[in-house]
């Protein structure tokens, strides 16, 4: 492939979205680029303040655990007060926490500052992907999940890099860029990105109608039977994604591999993300959702899986692209199906109970995959991953097909419909009311 090509390629992946769109993706690259917290929280909590590795990983999970009651909590507020000032708190709140790590040193005090701070940074989440859906184009949406997706992992893997500094600054100071960082995040959405919350629809509504708008909460959401198999499906998909930041160091030690091996191995994931997804991006624009989800779980699969026949760096290295590429094709798919499922008015509380999926895998799965290494031993672990992903694609294919093709479906026949002869206009019949979220409903009206 030449240079034009990629570069005429770059051009089309980043083109055609709208202003406020790259003030948001900016946000998110400040924002990931002074993520230095949970990086070296460990680190810190284990060298410097002298804590046990069983609460330094303890503290980690609580990160986890707050995540899990900060999405939905990101997901009502979104709706309900607007997805600008829920962003704006939750940056701050995240950014206080943060800044409170550098100064306290208890251990109580440290795990409630990191629990907040795990509900902070997840209900942001929401509220940015609502944002996203509300601004831009359909057609487009998934290329800018990919594209902030993208921001976020190139921030990360700048903090990173950045975090070297740590032997000369402090974690401490550390800390305090990462509060920094956060309150810069706050500002630019504060001073550049416009409120895109959509307005209650005008005009008469039944009450049935009006009802069904004001009263949509987490268990509403739920009942919608496809979004709740997309969520279930993802928690699959996140429990296989999370088990390698576990389970791949202590399989590699296993083998006598060092703890600088591992580290080159796992940053190949960063460098994966940065250098390519612009090109999966091109690859997977306008292919079925469902196709593509189906295809990452089973990239996730097969990349976990086989990590039990690895046996040297460079075989653990390429383990770890094969599963890299099955996430760079699954984040941005999988938002992006959430959005289409989600009605108008509810794309805060719908993206709030995805988000919830990640949270929870995130404090599920280390704990999981800590206790099949130490039991059955490593083997059954990449075993069990590899079986997840083959059942999760297996769902993708058997239990989402229509739901996710709907909507194209729809506008195809909107395109074939033939057009009306002149003639007398009948009294349009009063519409049917359609409840969204009853189990038995297979297709929900997406608004």
């Amino acid at each position: 492939m030449s240079i034009s090509t990629l570069r005429r390629s770059a051009r089309e992946t980043v083109s055609g979205l709208p202003p406020g769109f790259w003030w948001l993706w900016l946000s998110t690259l400040v924002n990931r680029t002074g993520a230095f917290v949970l990086t070296f929280l460990s680190l810190y909590l284990t060298l410097e303040l002298g804590h046990s590795a069983w609460f330094a990983g303890l503290v980690v999970a609580l990160h986890g655990l707050g995540g899990v009651a900060g999405s939905p909590l990101g997901g009502v507020l979104t709706d309900r007060w607007g997805r600008r000032p829920t962003m704006i708190t939750m940056h701050l709140a995240a950014a206080a926490c943060a800044g409170a790590l550098a100064f306290v040193t208890s251990a109580w005090g440290i795990a409630t500052a990191v629990l907040l701070m795990g509900a902070a940074m997840q209900a942001v989440r929401p509220p940015i992907n609502a944002t996203i859906a509300d601004m831009v184009p359909a057609h487009d949406v998934r290329r800018a999940y990919s594209l902030n997706y993208w921001a976020l992992n190139l921030g990360f893997a700048i903090a990173s890099l950045g975090g070297g500094a740590a032997a000369f600054l402090g974690y401490r100071t550390l800390f305090l860029v990462d509060a920094v960082a956060t309150v810069l995040c706050a500002v630019i959405v504060f001073l550049r990105l416009p409120e895109t919350r959509p307005a209650p629809r005008s005009g008469p509504q039944t009450s049935t109608e009006s009802a069904a708008e004001e009263k949509v909460s987490t268990l509403t959401v739920l009942r919608d039977a496809p979004f709740r198999t997309l969520v279930l499906l993802n928690l699959l998909v996140c429990l296989v994604f999370t088990a390698p930041w576990i389970g791949l160091p202590l399989t590699m030690a296993d083998q006598g591999l060092s703890a600088s091996s591992y580290g080159a191995v796992i940053a190949v994931n960063g460098v994966v993300i940065v250098g390519f997804q612009l090109l999966v991006n091109k690859f997977t624009d306008k292919r079925s959702p469902v196709l593509l989800l189906v295809l990452s779980s089973l990239l996730f699969g097969l990349g976990t899986g086989a990590t039990a026949l690895a046996g040297s760096s460079v075989a653990f290295a390429a383990t770890v692209v094969v599963w890299t590429v099955g996430e760079m094709i699954h984040v941005p798919t999988n938002a992006a199906a959430t959005a289409r499922l989600a009605p108008e008015h509810a794309r805060g509380r719908y993206q709030g109970v995805m988000g919830m999926s990640w949270a929870v895998a995130g404090f599920v799965a280390p704990i999981l995959a800590g206790a099949i290494v130490d039991g059955p031993g490593p083997d059954v672990l990449w075993a069990a991953t590899a079986a997840i992903g083959v059942l999760a694609a297996a769902g993708y294919a058997t239990r989402l097909r229509k739901a996710l093709a709907e909507d194209g479906d729809e506008d195809k026949a909107v395109v074939a419909a033939p057009v009306p002869v002149p003639g007398p206009v009948p009294s349009p019949a009063p519409a049917p009311v359609v409840v969204k979220g009853g189990d038995a409903e297979d297709s929900p009206v997406r608004t």
